[in-house]
């Protein structure tokens, strides 16, 4: 359902309205989450309500700032709409990150309170931890800036950014959501697998499911069987929402049980491989659809349905142009915290530095990869996107990232036991060989942010090959 335009949206200063009317309204016996604990309505509302109280004798007070340094959990998800709920902006700080990036981003955005899971979260595979909450007071400033959300990018290609959004700029984005063909409905069930501190899953998972009545469900662990089970717990339809990586996952299923009740697959972050969809869809029997967005505005464009691959059609309300072939899109406001950097965003334009194509007659938009990836070999032009997706066709590759060194150079994750020299021939058949990578590096596993996302960073890439 579409949010009634007659709700208001304040700004952080002015409390809980929009947070009661977008985010937890609804009949109290509603199930909301499913961690497994069930959580309905009722429930999440009283756990918000004393999240509250907590937070203000931290000295947490309305205008200010609280960072969250929690795993995906029940304490991260009341602690965020308390902040939210009682005027004041949230800084999410993925829990992986190291202790000095951390403390870098609490010395810059200082925040008021800093809530850290209360014992070490452990490694592995769990999408959501069952912790408890430490609560440490930190400054008596206001926040910096008036969004209701502070995130890192994830930083794939370099540093990280710093970037804030509204809480009208959340809310439109939820309405967006809404109005695309495809997204699960009330009674209807989302596997979410992405992290909650990220865009994808906080707004296109929980903030998404709590304002359309849809169940939130984490699975146990992030394997293959354990999501096959979320999806086979209940007979309600469900939608499993995370990135290429997870699709690996699915694919090391042997042998999944039927499972009438599953509806699709949508990923979101990098293309993915027409290969690697077909051999997905038959194997499961349903659509992989495609997102595609940005932490600086969230979805952008979707094709939920797998019909227009690799293209996809802009989210209702997105206003999406090319300039150079760069692909930009309409935003009022810089999403960056700190000094506007014109090339970044300028003039109601958010570049995003991915090249793209917009087809005039049906509006499709068709991303092309990152501009940084066209590189000169000798005086001719080199798309290293294209020579990323031909590898990742040949019979063995898993994942690749291809960078230009000084010449190209490739970066390879393998799922069965391949000589460099058999792929080298295999590739020399699909590539001209002003394309094709000089040096092949096979690593057990490629450094991924996060959010799954490729790292492409060189030095990060050479000290794993090291």
């Amino acid at each position: 359902m579409a949010m009634d335009e007659s709700v208001v949206v304040p700004g952080i200063a002015l409390g809980a309205d929009w947070v009661d009317d977008v985010l937890l309204a609804g009949p109290a016996a509603d199930v909301c989450l499913r961690l497994p604990e069930v959580i309905d309505r009722g429930k999440l509302r009283t756990l918000v309500q004393q999240r509250q109280k907590e937070l203000a004798q931290a000295g947490f007070r309305a205008g200010g700032a609280v960072a969250l340094r929690l795993p995906p959990s029940v304490a991260f998800v009341t602690h965020l709409l308390a902040v939210w709920r009682s005027g004041g902006q949230a800084i999410l700080l993925d829990h992986r990150l190291t202790d000095y990036e951390v403390r870098r981003a609490i010395e810059r955005l200082v925040p008021q309170v800093v809530v850290s899971a209360d014992r070490p979260v452990p490694a592995g595979l769990r999408t959501f931890h069952d912790v408890g909450a430490d609560l440490a007071s930190y400054s008596g400033h206001p926040a910096n800036t008036a969004h209701a959300v502070v995130q890192l990018s994830s930083g794939s290609t370099g540093p990280s950014k710093v970037i804030g959004r509204t809480a009208e700029d959340l809310v439109e984005e939820i309405n967006r959501y809404t109005r695309i063909d495809g997204v699960p409905t009330k009674n209807e069930r989302l596997i979410l697998l992405p992290s909650m501190v990220h865009v994808l899953g906080l707004v296109g998972g929980l903030l998404y499911c709590l304002h359309a009545g849809v169940e939130l469900v984490p699975p146990a662990r992030l394997t293959g069987d354990a999501i096959v089970h979320a999806i086979a717990a209940e007979t309600t339809p469900a939608t499993v929402l995370g990135v290429p990586f997870h699709i690996g996952l699915l694919a090391s299923v042997q042998q999944p049980p039927w499972l009438p009740q599953f509806k699709r697959m949508t990923t979101g972050g990098e293309l993915v491989p027409q290969a690697v969809s077909d051999a997905f869809e038959q194997k499961y029997g349903v659509p992989l659809g495609n997102m595609y967005g940005m932490t600086e505005v969230g979805v952008i464009g979707t094709d939920l349905f797998g019909r227009h691959r690799p293209a996809i059609r802009p989210a209702p309300g997105i206003d999406v142009r090319v300039v150079d072939g760069e692909l930009q899109i309409a935003r009022k406001e810089s999403p960056y915290l700190g000094l506007s950097d014109p090339a970044r965003w300028s003039d109601g334009w958010l570049r995003t530095r991915d090249a793209g194509v917009v087809d005039p007659e049906t509006g499709l938009v068709s991303i092309k990869g990152r501009l940084d990836s066209q590189v000169s070999v000798g005086g001719l032009k080199v798309d290293l996107t294209e020579v990323e997706y031909t590898l990742g066709t040949l019979r063995g590759v898993e994942a690749a990232v291809v960078v230009f060194d000084g010449s190209i150079t490739a970066y390879l994750q393998l799922h069965e036991r391949r000589e460099t020299t058999r792929l080298e021939a295999e590739l020399s058949q699909r590539l001209a060989s002003y394309k094709r990578p000089r040096t092949l590096h096979v690593l057990d596993q490629l450094p991924r942010t996060t959010t799954g996302k490729l790292v492409r960073d060189l030095t990060v890439l050479r000290k794993a090959v090291s």
